[in-house]
């Protein structure tokens, strides 16, 4: 099927600016400025959370704001770093250092443009809602327990990124910083008691104002004696923002005897990962935001503008970005209805890595942790899991397995074994929606709606057999139909009548099977005959071959016209 590029890429800010006012751009404003303070502390926690620093974390989301805001196919998302990233760059990192997640996050992006031009956006939404919330409480979990040894100002350097061993770690070294952990749960307060107050103004923002100025204070005129060196912001563990660093190109960390490809080999299951997490965020959240707006995003656009934004945000050293349901949702609920809001916002904050780097430095990193820890809270689902456990099913199963995964091994596996369970699920349900019948006698007018309701029961013939197929017609039910063929006497049954006017279609499983099920038929002298096959589905059999096979004549348009032609073969037999 031909298609032209604006169906995949057509960006909304060129649509909406042909229709723009003044209007519109004071409402944009208003929204951009909002969602750009509140993206602050949010992009520089992830930045720190995943093992780089609040310089790459502003990086993230000023460059990758800005080209999903102009590329992109929803008109109100803000893209950036988000809290689902986390735990994959730092395992990246770990294991492969900075060069290795500048190559995973540049082959995440070029996946993300691929599956927009292949037109997968429309097949990404078909995730199943359980694997989404498995890893997504995976996850949430996950960045809960990277935030202890900040939280309880640990002080611990080395920390392991498995989930276990991180714990054990914790446990052997566990010695808490009463001021780190009173500005962490004087912080969490705040983000919590905020929404009571007003919603419009984040808790994180104002919680980051406060512990900072109190921080501030403490160590200006407190007294040595009070122990505050342990007391942590980020200016003592990281350097600080001083503006846009010019793109370059990263050395690659190539081990003794490997070459480039071995280590896109050996990086190519992590940007996967990365550019799955990427589209399954990004659409999720540009759904949600035209439920609210009453828009519809091109969900190929946007992949593209995602794949675009992880393409050339590695080059200035930030890390993997996508659609941020939190921040968009911020945008809309202050007006922001065109992806100006978005350009805005990103401005906002290139304004603060330019000029505010010292008072980005001056954040006590417990506070961080809180704001990351309430991140972690409204990700983790729990109301949608407390659901399912009270009314247990394969779902649940699908949603804990997937959860497990992602917590004690990795994202990779919990995102690929999350994915074959829900397919096996789907096969499983869709073969028990299937079934066989297998009629003698009579057919009941009243059951069928390929039968004349003004007939009584239609007779079948003695030595005829009726197999009534309801479903589709694939691998696990054609197996299931060959077995049952094959324990019945044609001695009995020579003549065996197929009805096909419930199947909506047929695989190559099926097609095969019935294909043999034709040729040993034939050479026990069985005929097979089949009745009701819909249009597309015949259209398969003689794509297939299988028409060919059989007389035309028993292949039947209804039952009526099956029966008489059972009746005329055993009479001339």
């Amino acid at each position: 099927m031909q298609y032209s590029i604006k169906e995949v890429f057509a960006p909304k800010l060129f649509g909406t600016l042909r229709r723009y006012s003044r209007a519109q751009f004071g409402q944009d404003a208003l929204a951009g400025v909002i969602v750009g303070i509140v993206a602050i502390p949010l992009a520089i926690a992830f930045g720190i959370s995943s093992g780089v620093g609040p310089t790459e974390g502003l990086i993230t989301a000023i460059i990758a704001g800005l080209l999903i805001s102009v590329f992109g196919g929803s008109k109100v998302q803000i893209g950036g770093p988000t809290g689902a990233f986390i735990v994959i760059i730092y395992g990246i990192i770990q294991q492969f250092g900075l060069s290795g997640l500048m190559m995973a996050t540049v082959m995440a992006g070029i996946l993300l443009i691929l599956m927009g031009f292949a037109r997968f956006g429309s097949v990404i939404k078909f995730v199943p809602y359980p694997v989404i919330v498995g890893f997504t409480a995976g996850i949430a979990l996950t960045i809960f327990s990277t935030q202890m040894n900040d939280f309880f100002g640990l002080g611990l350097s080395g920390v392991p990124a498995n989930f276990v061993d991180k714990w054990i770690f914790y446990a052997q070294h566990f010695s808490i910083n009463w001021w780190a952990l009173g500005i962490g749960l004087f912080s969490l307060a705040v983000c919590i008691g905020m929404p009571y107050l007003t919603k419009r103004i984040p808790g994180s923002l104002i919680a980051i104002i406060l512990a900072t100025f109190v921080v501030w204070l403490l160590k200006t005129y407190a007294p040595a004696s009070w122990g505050l060196a342990g007391l942590q912001t980020i200016s003592d563990l990281y350097e600080l923002p001083h503006g846009v660093p010019a793109p370059h190109m990263p050395s690659l960390e190539l081990a003794e005897g490997e070459t480039f490809f071995t280590m896109v080999q050996k990086l190519f299951p992590s940007a996967f990962t990365i550019a799955m997490l990427g589209a399954i965020e990004s659409l999720l959240s540009a759904m949600v935001a035209d439920g609210v707006i009453g828009d519809r995003h091109n969900s190929n656009t946007e992949l593209i503008a995602q794949g675009v934004a992880n393409v050339v945000v590695p080059f200035f050293g930030g890390i993997p970005a996508t659609g941020a349901i939190a921040r968009t949702m911020t945008n809309i609920n202050n007006g922001g209805r065109t992806p100006v809001a978005s350009i805005i916002h990103a401005v906002v904050l290139l304004l603060v890595l330019l000029f505010m780097g010292q008072l980005v430095g001056m954040i006590p990193m417990s506070c961080l942790a809180a704001v990351l820890i309430m991140v972690a809270y409204s990700m983790s689902g729990w109301k949608t899991i407390r659901g399912l456990i009270k009314h247990p099913n394969r779902d649940l199963w699908v949603l804990l397995i997937t959860f497990f995964l992602t917590v004690v091994f990795d994202l990779t596996i919990a995102i690929e074994v999350g994915l074959l369970l829900a397919l096996v699920l789907f096969l499983m349900r869709t073969n028990e929606q299937t079934h066989i019948r297998t009629l003698h006698k009579e057919i009941d007018p009243n059951e069928d709606t390929d039968v004349q309701s003004n007939l009584e029961h239609l007779i079948i013939p003695e030595g005829v057999e009726v197999y009534e197929i309801d479903g589709p017609y694939f691998f696990g039910i054609a197996n299931r139909f060959d077995e049952i063929m094959l324990h019945v006497s044609g001695k009995e049954y020579p003549i065996r009548i197929i009805r096909m006017r419930k199947v909506p279609f047929v695989d190559s499983t099926a097609m095969h099977n019935l294909a043999t099920l034709i040729e040993r038929s034939h050479k026990e002298g069985i005929t097979i005959i089949l009745s009701g096959v819909k249009t597309h589905v015949l259209h398969q059999l003689q794509t297939g071959g299988i028409e060919q096979m059989m007389n035309p004549d028993n292949i039947c348009p209804n039952i009526h016209v099956a029966l008489k032609r059972a009746e005329y073969l055993l009479k001339n037999a």
